[in-house]
Parts: C-alpha cells; structure tokens; sequence
C-alpha cells in the first residue's frame, strides 16, 4: 500500500495546494469525471480533458491532481497569464457518444470560465468539436471552427528549440548537424520533430510501438529500431515522444545519453532517485513541461482571442532562451533541472497571488 493510500481527500489536495476538484457524475449514460483546478492565480486553468478506463477512481484522481499541477507549471514557464487545469473522463472510450459528451461540456460550462478543456488522450477532434457546441471554454479547434488548429506543430518546435539551447548550454554550440537523435514514438509531434532534425543533418533514430507511425517513419532518412533495441546504443540526444513515465530506475541502467529532451508528458518515473541518477550520470535532463510548451501557447492564444499563428511561433522560440534560463538556475543553485523549473514557475505565480 502506497503512502498516499492512506491519505484522506484533503491531504492528497492539500501539499499541490489545488484549487478545486469537480467530481462529475450521470449514472444514467455512465458518465464519471474528475476536473482539476491547481491554481488560477495567472489566469484561468487550461488543460486538455483524457479518457481513460482507469483502475481504480483513487488512480484516476491522482492522475487529476499531477496532470493539472503540471500544466500550472507550464503555463507559467511560458510566461502565459493561464493557471493549470485537467479533466479526466473514467471509462472505455466506446462508452462515449453525443449525448455523453454533451452532458460532459455541462459541467465544463457550469464553471463558467474558470476551467477550459482541449483535447487529450483518448479524445478526438470531433470530441472537442461536440463539446463546444455546448460550451464556449474549449480551445484546441480545427481552424474551420474558429481554432488554430494542429497544436502538434508549435509543440514540436518549442521540443526542437529545447534540444538546441541545451547543446549550446552543453557543448558551446547549438548546431545539431550529426548528433545521434533517438525519437521515441513518431506519432503527431515525433514525426515533425524529425522533420527538423532531418533539415539540420542530424543522424536519427525513431521507434514507436505504433506499426502505422513507424511505415510512414521508414520512407525517410532515419533508422528505425525495435523498441527492445533502442537503449544498445549510445547518443547525444534521447527525446521521448510518446509515453510517459520512460525515464525510471530500470531504463536508466541502460540508458546511455547526453541529454534528454522530448515531447512526451510526465517523462521522470519519480521526482526525487531518477533526477539524482540523472546528475550521476552526468545526463542533462531538459523537463518536458518546459519544451513541450508549444501547444499550451498555441491553445491560450485561442483563449484570448488572438488567432495568430505566427506569434504562436515567435513566442514558442522562446523556448529556447528559457531553457538556458532554467539551466543555468539548476546549476547555481546546485538543484536538478527539474527541481529549477517547477521553482521557477512556482516564483511566477506566487508573484501573482491573489490578495
């Protein structure tokens, strides 16, 4: 039994210091939800809503509370005046259908404002489509729809931008031009990732338990590796693009890296050994929610009305000098990147606290 087992709702809410917690629940279409609120002392709280057939309610609660912290941090790291929020949908997702997702955007709207949803796993553009018809606070919309569409776009930037200020920090130079890449997982922000790093010269490698994303990854110039394989070899750069969770004590044994930046959400197996291990290895961890910025900054533009794609862009390459910031942060203050990020952000929004 974990520590965490044993703690009651508040104590589980009170150390992130959460907002607000919505338990949504329709036992007539088998609708149980959870929305997070974290903090919206920036501004409202923006976080895509997941589907997941979850264990356990308890599971899908803390994955409520980690998911909707971390994008407080992340929209406060890329100096958006948003808060973090999240929504999860408990269930198969063939149990969704209009009715299921209207009476979702509900709930959403009954908060008016405080919370807006985008999509997540599980849920697809026509889900988000369906929601909005019911209610105004979802961002991440086809342009047609009034969005700006593929938010994989800036994400992938904002992770390309990511990779070269952290060679620049580490090796004086910026240039990507025949460093070793391995992309793990080529799917939507993977696969334009490659996109760059194939323009730069860049020697990569791509793995995805997708068959579909590794056919279409295999008519370009990469080499794509067995996911049992992938760890057999040494790189400059590991970019993991799909699940979280893959850097963790058993794939650091293996793992033979100089740095590690990538798309993926929830990247560290744990806060505390894998970041240490990390800095034994002398392996330069660049925090996900700090690269994968770019579709927080995309979606928050379409909450303030400013439907500029080119700004999106211009404000994602600052990803880049945030990135040196937060570098040089963790090594004067003798902390993990990590730990140097999730201060920074919380300094911003502390400085924002509402009287």
């Amino acid at each position: 039994m974990s520590e965490d087992d044993n703690k009651s709702l508040f104590e589980l809410i009170n150390e992130p210091n959460h907002e607000q917690i919505v338990f949504c629940n329709d036992n007539s279409i088998g609708l149980k939800a959870i929305i997070g609120i974290h903090n919206t002392n920036l501004g409202p709280a923006i976080g895509g809503t997941r589907m997941w057939n979850y264990s356990t309610d308890e599971e899908a609660l803390k994955d409520v509370l980690n998911l909707s912290k971390a994008m407080s941090y992340k929209s406060s790291l890329a100096g958006l005046n948003a808060g973090g929020g999240k929504a999860v949908l408990i269930g198969k997702p063939n149990i969704k259908n209009r009715n299921y997702l209207k009476r979702f955007a509900q709930f959403i709207k009954d908060l008016n404002g405080k919370y807006w949803t985008a999509q997540d796993v599980n849920m697809s553009t026509d889900d988000i489509v369906c929601i909005n018809e019911t209610c105004p606070f979802v961002v991440g919309l086809p342009k047609e729809n009034g969005g700006l569409g593929d938010s994989s776009v800036p994400t992938a930037y904002g992770v390309y931008m990511g990779m070269k200020s952290a060679s620049k920090y580490l090796t004086g130079s910026e240039s990507l031009e025949g460093k070793k890449v391995l992309i793990q997982g080529v799917g939507n922000v993977g696969s334009k990732v490659v996109d760059y790093l194939i323009d730069e010269g860049s020697e990569i490698y791509v793995s995805d338990i997708n068959s579909n994303n590794l056919d279409i990854a295999k008519s370009r110039n990469v080499n794509v590796l067995d996911p049992d394989d992938i760890y057999n070899m040494s790189y400059d750069i590991i970019s993991p693009c799909a699940l979280g969770g893959t850097i963790n004590k058993e794939s650091l044994e293996k793992i033979n890296c100089k740095i590690i930046a990538g798309a993926a959400n929830n990247q560290l197996g744990d806060d505390n050994y894998v970041p240490q291990k990390l800095s034994e290895k002398e392996i330069l961890y660049v925090p996900d929610f700090l690269v994968n910025a770019g579709g927080i900054i995309s979606v928050y533009h379409e909450q303030i009305k400013d439907l500029d794609s080119e700004k999106v862009m211009k404000m994602t390459e600052g990803i880049y000098d945030k990135v040196n910031e937060v570098l040089k942060y963790s090594n004067k203050n003798k902390i993990s990147t990590n730990s140097a990020a999730i201060s920074l952000a919380k300094d911003r929004i502390a400085q924002n606290y509402k009287k």
